[in-house]
């Protein structure tokens, strides 16, 4: 089982600038030390994870502080089994999610190294994160199947955007655009990965998956802010809000509604309950901290973008 607490040897990179060095070298460099991470902390799902034990529902599928529902008076009405068959599938949704955008961010990457030299460990880095995202779309597929949850994918709308963003996304928007997800999810898994509530093999899913993301983050960060270092103030106004609307597209795609017929609750009373939920917008708000501090950082928190944002419930 993969450790919660040990974390991939990613230190920031040395400001070019300070260094005197080409910043190519730089580049090369975080991606050497990226890649001699991923050598030593990657994980196969295959045979880390518990298949083959059946389902134990006395467990929830997530930390149940997370759910959609907590502190409503619907869920002052649940009984402790609807509310860890509600958190299951609430789970099985978060995950569809997480590979529909996996998905999109395999492809960006991909286009952003096509022709590029493959000798290169930068190119060799983004060829291994892509390995990575493909193992865990198969890790939180087969995950979803055990929980006992239908095929959540997001709404039509949010499908043919992300056919579209997938498609134009380049450079700096792309690169944001994947930490924001990466770092909503993972700020979740921890939570999940270490709370003994939570069925044993969803525990073990998230800590594969928040080892070994925090590469990617790292990854995405530096190549946001290595695109942004020359970004005029157009430009820079212009991907803050394409940013701004696909994290707000991201996020509201998380819990599928059907998740609620699924758990055998009122869809529209728990829809209603759900949307007007002050504590599952605190708990989203505390947990992007870190990321609106990256973003601000980054000069992404225009005016346009923060309407987003906030309509999102991530600040």
């Amino acid at each position: 089982m993969a450790s919660s607490t040990t974390r991939p040897d990613t230190p920031a990179s040395a400001d070019p600038a300070s260094t005197g060095r080409h910043p190519e070298h730089d580049e090369q460099d975080v991606a050497r030390r990226l890649l001699d991470s991923s050598a030593k902390l990657s994980y196969d799902p295959r045979t880390e994870v518990d298949w083959d034990t059946p389902l134990d529902e006395s467990y929830h599928g997530a930390s149940p502080e997370w759910s959609t529902l907590y502190g409503t008076s619907y869920w002052r009405e649940m009984s402790e089994a609807q509310r860890k068959e509600l958190t299951r599938q609430e789970a099985a949704s978060v995950a569809g999610t997480g590979i529909w955008f996996e998905i999109i961010l395999q492809q960006m990457i991909l286009r952003d190294v096509y022709a590029k030299d493959p000798s290169q460990e930068k190119v060799q880095w983004a060829l291994t994160e892509i390995a990575d995202e493909c193992r865990h779309s198969i890790m939180f597929a087969r995950g979803a199947k055990k929980l006992r949850a239908p095929a959540y994918q997001p709404r039509f709308l949010a499908r043919e955007l992300g056919r579209a963003f997938k498609t134009l996304a380049f450079g700096e928007a792309a690169y944001a655009a994947i930490l924001v997800a990466e770092e909503v999810l993972d700020v979740m898994q921890r939570d999940w990965m270490r709370d003994e509530r939570v069925v044993p093999f969803v525990r073990t899913i998230n800590n594969i998956h928040v080892v070994e993301e925090s590469r990617h983050m790292k990854f995405a960060r530096d190549e946001t802010r290595k695109r942004l270092a020359k970004a005029g103030w157009v430009r820079r106004q212009i991907n803050a809000f394409v940013i701004s609307i696909a994290s707000y597209v991201i996020v509201t795609s998380m819990v599928n509604k059907k998740v609620y017929a699924t758990a055998g609750l009122d869809e529209e009373r728990a829809l209603a309950e759900a949307g007007a939920n002050e504590h599952h917008k605190s708990m989203m708000r505390s947990s992007c901290a870190g990321l609106m501090e990256f973003l601000a950082s980054a000069r992404l928190l225009t005016k346009p973008a923060l309407v987003f944002y906030k309509r999102a419930h991530l600040i």
